[in-house]
């Protein structure tokens, strides 16, 4: 059989092909890199953000609260959204979550929140003494598809402590529940800023009336 195609030399030097295959090998690689890149999903990213605290008719506290960082339970101490579609199993969006963890974005609000109604509102730790020091747990942040119209329902535990005997001053679980207007991660978020807000109010005159004998 007679090889008039190629150029064969010897082992270690280059094998040149014949002028009519260079032309398809271009149009191959052109139509390679001509071709669409796989759509890679967006991550959507959420803040918590209840908006403003109806200010309290309770009078001011002369006192000084220390504020510290929100547990979260597990489960729910990361920016992943939870949700559930039978009881007991918990699953996450796959392209939206949380710019944070629940619990980090917690603090600020509550912080915010409280920040009118004391003398003073720091957070803990830290250099400024205080009197009173408020402990938070976030128990549960999830979306619920297994109700309908589907629903959001968020729990958090909050305890004072009287920072100068190490003493429980209060404990109280706060737990709200709301609609969820559309049922997607979106509608999640707008339930969630929602129920946290009735939250946070609620935790202010818990707050109030806890450390008025302090």
């Amino acid at each position: 059989m007679k090889l008039s195609s190629f150029n064969l030399k010897k082992p270690g030097t280059n094998i040149r092909l014949p002028c009519r295959i260079v032309p398809v090998l271009a149009l191959l690689l052109t139509a390679c890199s001509a071709l669409p890149s796989p759509r890679v999903a967006n991550t959507h990213f959420y803040l918590l953000d209840a908006g403003p605290v109806a200010s309290a008719s309770h009078a001011k506290s002369d006192k000084v609260l220390a504020i510290s960082m929100t547990s979260g339970e597990p489960g729910f101490d990361t920016p992943q959204m939870a949700y559930i579609r039978q009881a007991h199993e918990l699953e996450y969006f796959a392209n939206h979550q949380w710019a944070d963890t629940p619990a980090r974005m917690l603090k600020p609000l509550l912080v915010q929140a409280l920040e009118s109604d004391f003398r003073a509102v720091v957070q803990a730790p830290g250099g400024i003494p205080a009197e009173i020091r408020l402990d938070t747990d976030l128990i549960r942040l999830q979306q619920d598809f297994s109700t309908k119209p589907g629903r959001v329902q968020l729990t958090l535990r909050a305890q004072l402590i009287n920072v100068k005997d190490k003493k429980v001053i209060a404990i109280k679980l706060f737990d709200e529940s709301e609609n969820t207007p559309s049922d997607d991660a979106y509608g999640g978020v707008i339930a969630a800023n929602l129920a946290l807000g009735r939250i946070l109010n609620k935790l202010v005159v818990f707050c109030l009336d806890a450390t008025a004998h302090q």
